[in-house]
């Protein structure tokens, strides 16, 4: 058959009802749940950043693709409920694998991944992304940048990737969500007075007997950090 076998290929094709090409741009593919994407800096409904410049993400990346620097916030005028923000943040998606292990690293879930990853430059510093442009607007979305396609109605939410669906796992743990890391979603938990933070320590320094030895019930309104219940 020769070169005519190549044709044959595309003849049994014509009078299909069932479509494989995709008219991409035009028309998107649907996502996975747990795609990767480009990064978000979260933050708290009252406006205040969970990251707090610890710099876990930078230095567990394998890319060495994340920068942060920390610096000490201004009591008077604090960014993070910490006493560190981070001051500078830079990823460089020039290098980016999205491999998730800054996401895991943070303690404060303050870096999560949306979705978007169509995205392109047409220059290098496009292509590293900074604070400004990483940190969700007002409403706790990601900012949508001139060189990213983000089209109505795309999935705006960054904690689907460990929504499981184990379709070849156990089926008890499909549609569980096993991490909270919304966008801008979740109200910092009130911090303790000083008198109750001694009080805590206090306890647990003598495993739960006070000075005279007399054991401490533990009580439902405080939680393991000291907070009271509210």
């Amino acid at each position: 058959m020769g070169y005519l076998g190549g044709f044959l290929v595309s003849l049994r094709q014509i009078g299909r009802k069932q479509r494989v090409t995709t008219q991409y741009p035009q028309e998107k593919a649907p996502k996975a749940l747990r795609v990767h994407g480009r990064h978000v800096l979260n933050r708290y409904e009252d406006g205040m950043e969970k990251c707090i410049g610890c710099e876990l993400c930078a230095g567990v990346c394998p890319a060495r693709c994340i920068y942060v620097r920390g610096a000490e916030n201004d009591p008077e005028n604090p960014v993070s409920p910490g006493e560190r923000y981070g001051f500078i943040y830079e990823i460089n998606y020039l290098r980016c694998i999205h491999c998730d292990l800054c996401v895991e690293a943070c303690p404060t879930e303050a870096i999560t991944e949306s979705k978007m990853f169509e995205f392109s430059f047409t220059n290098r510093a496009d292509a590293i992304y900074t604070k400004a442009e990483l940190v969700v607007d007002d409403a706790g979305l990601p900012q949508r940048l001139p060189w990213e396609d983000w089209r109505p109605g795309e999935d705006l939410n960054t904690s689907a990737w460990m929504r499981a669906t184990a379709p070849s796992g156990s089926a008890e743990f499909e549609g569980i969500v096993g991490w909270s890391g919304e966008l801008g979603y979740g109200m910092r938990a009130p911090e303790a007075d000083q008198e109750t933070k001694d009080a805590v320590t206090a306890k647990a320094a003598h495993g739960g007997h006070d000075d005279h030895g007399h054991d401490h019930a533990d009580h439902s309104d405080h939680d393991d950090h000291g907070h009271g219940g509210h």
